[in-house]
């Protein structure tokens, strides 16, 4: 990344594209529109509306839990996917996607077994795993898959702020 370079964000409240400078992501950056910080420290609820601008508009990868109400698996990992957020963040945005409510992206991403975690970069999947997992094996699997990713699609990488 340039110094100086301007990132892309996704507003998580009101899914506004924001222009924030790359060593500034760090900086409490707040949405342009709603004042809401562009890195709360937890998952985004993604939705239909507000998925694209998210996956594809934003500049930074997005790790997407699908998951339902009823899953005793993806209920039990809810604690710490949440935490994980604030770890990766700004780096990368950590969102949720019901697969009860929004089964057009499911669908989309041909969804059998949930909860599925899929790791997207400006709207391309690079990784997939599926089951439960705590927190520190989450983050090693972010870690892997990000360092994979970055191998196989160069000019995706990003920097560590």
């Amino acid at each position: 990344m340039m110094n100086g370079e301007k990132l892309i964000i996704a507003c998580p409240e009101c899914a506004t594209l924001n222009r924030v400078p790359a060593e500034r992501l760090s900086d409490g950056a707040k949405c342009g529109k709603c004042a809401s910080s562009l890195f709360p420290g937890q998952p985004v609820e993604l939705t239909t509306e507000n998925f694209e601008k998210h996956a594809q508009s934003s500049d930074i990868p997005l790790v997407v839990d699908f998951w339902a109400e009823w899953c005793g698996p993806c209920r039990q990992m809810e604690a710490g996917y949440a935490s994980a957020a604030s770890r990766v963040e700004p780096r990368l945005r950590l969102g949720k996607i019901n697969t009860e409510t929004e089964q057009a992206l499911s669908a989309r991403f041909g969804i059998q077994s949930i909860p599925s975690i899929i790791l997207l970069s400006k709207g391309q999947e690079v990784a997939r795993t599926t089951g439960a997992m705590p927190e520190t094996a989450l983050l090693r699997w972010i870690e892997s898959a990000l360092a994979e990713s970055q191998r196989h699609f160069p000019a995706q990488s990003i920097d560590r702020p």
